[in-house]
Order: structure tokens, then C-alpha cells, then sequence
């Protein structure tokens, strides 16, 4: 563990440095999470202007759950999408061979080697938005605490979306458009859940787990989860984590290394 611990260090050190050379692209990527920032809250406030709110949810409220989505837009842009996006340049390329030649996890390595501050903004702008809006509705430090682990499983579930896709590039080599159409469902995360009629609702927690990334990890934050939707969230997180794991060397059997 100590040794993989070393290797992400050296990994993020070096991919940072890599990306800092274009510092400018920072700014514009500022500019631009700020940009839609602002667009979100705009769409937001046209469901709050003439007094009408989701049912049980608070414009404070609601602004949590816009400041999760938002913050785990950054751990996205962060950390899944420049991973995702090596994985499949390297099946193109067939730089995948010294991939799996190294002493580690192919996927630790495939997972972590890449990290952009582009997504940084997000990071920073969601957690802005969730403690204003927590301190307008007095939430106390165990609120933020006990929010945490909802939003640990949330994380684990979308980095095991994410990979299980990326995986699939062994097979269909370019799958961007594919992760366009799993982006726009993702985008249901901005609003509670309740926002949407009951067949989308159903859709949206068990079928593609967007619930588990932002509305209940607010429900917690704001005291009112029930335990067994953490629970729920907690197995649906391990489960999928092992599936894209079974799913990634499954996938390895049907990869042709560039020298084969």
C-alpha cells in the first residue's frame, strides 16, 4: 500500500507539473466553471422566482443539492475524464502493452495516472455553494460530517461508471459520444429528485444511479436520509466498484496487443 501511495504522489506531481505549463488554460477554466455555475443557478432560480419550490426542498436546500453536483462535476473533470480519455488513446495507439507489463494494477494505473487542475473551479465553486447554503440553514459540523460518507459511496459509484465505459474501448476503440449520452444523464443530478415525475424517478435511482451521487447525500446533510439509503448506497457502491474490476479483466481477454 505504502509503494502505491508513492506511485500517485509521483503520478499527480507530475501530471500537475505537465498541465501547469499552460497556465492560461487555468484561467479560462475558471472562467468557464464560473460560466456555468452561474447558468445552473439561473435554471434554478426560474423554478424559485414566483414561489414555487420541490416538494420539501428549499431554495437553500436545493442549492446543496446544485453545490453536489457541482462538486462532483469537478472530480470528473479531475480525475475520471483525463483517465478515461488515455484509455482509449492507449487501446489506439497500443501503448496499452506497457500498461499491463508493469509490476502494479493495470487499472490503479489506468485510474490515477492522470489528473487535471482544469477541474479544480468545480471542486471549489460546489463546496463554496454547499456551506453557504448550509450556513443559511444552520447546519452544524456533524451535518457536513455525516454527509460525507453518502458522498464517498457517490464517488465510488460514478468513478465505476466511468471505468466500466472506458473499458469498453477495447471493443468499440472510440466511445466518446458514448460518454456524452452518460454525461447528459448525469446532468439530472443537478436538480433533487423529487423535480421529476415518478417513472423518471425510478429511472434515476435504479437504473442509473444518479440519486445516490446528489440528492441523498443532501437528505443526509440535511439530517433527513434514511439509514437505509446509505446502506443502499454503500452496497450499490461496492458492487459496482467489484463489477467494473471483473468487468475490466474480462474485458483484457479480448485485447490484441499492438505486437500481436
Amino acid at each position: 500500500m505504502k509503494r502505491y501511495f508513492k506511485i500517485l504522489k509521483l503520478f499527480w506531481s507530475t501530471a500537475i507539473a505537465a498541465e501547469l505549463e499552460y497556465r492560461l488554460n487555468f484561467l479560462i477554466a475558471t472562467l468557464t466553471s464560473l460560466a456555468n455555475l452561474c447558468g445552473s443557478l439561473f435554471g434554478l432560480f426560474l423554478f424559485y422566482r414566483t414561489g414555487y419550490t420541490f416538494e420539501g426542498w428549499s431554495w437553500q436546500e436545493a442549492l446543496i443539492v446544485l453545490g453536489m453536483f457541482t462538486f462532483l462535476q469537478g472530480v470528473s473533470a479531475s480525475f475520471l475524464v483525463p483517465n478515461l480519455n488515455k484509455i482509449v488513446d492507449q487501446v489506439q495507439q497500443g501503448t496499452l502493452d506497457f500498461v499491463l507489463l508493469k509490476p502494479i494494477s493495470s487499472q490503479f494505473w489506468l485510474s490515477t495516472r492522470m489528473i487535471s487542475p482544469w477541474g479544480f473551479p468545480d471542486l471549489f465553486f460546489g463546496g463554496i455553494m454547499i456551506f453557504y447554503a448550509g450556513s443559511r440553514l444552520h447546519l452544524t459540523l456533524s451535518n457536513y460530517l455525516l454527509s460525507a460518507i453518502p458522498i464517498f459511496w457517490g464517488i465510488i459509484i460514478l468513478y465505476s461508471l466511468w471505468f466500466m465505459l472506458g473499458a469498453t474501448s477495447i471493443w468499440f476503440v472510440k466511445i466518446y459520444n458514448v460518454t456524452e449520452v452518460l454525461r447528459g444523464l448525469l446532468e439530472a443530478g443537478r436538480y433533487p429528485m423529487v423535480a421529476y415525475p415518478a417513472a423518471y424517478r425510478f429511472f434515476f435511482t435504479f437504473v442509473i444511479p444518479v440519486a445516490f451521487l446528489t440528492t441523498i447525500p443532501a437528505e443526509a446533510m440535511l439530517g433527513r436520509s434514511q439509514f437505509i439509503w446509505i446502506i443502499g448506497a454503500a452496497v450499490l457502491a461496492i458492487c459496482l466498484f467489484l463489477a467494473a474490476k471483473y468487468f475490466w479483466n474480462f474485458a483484457l481477454r479480448f485485447y490484441t496487443s499492438a505486437s500481436s
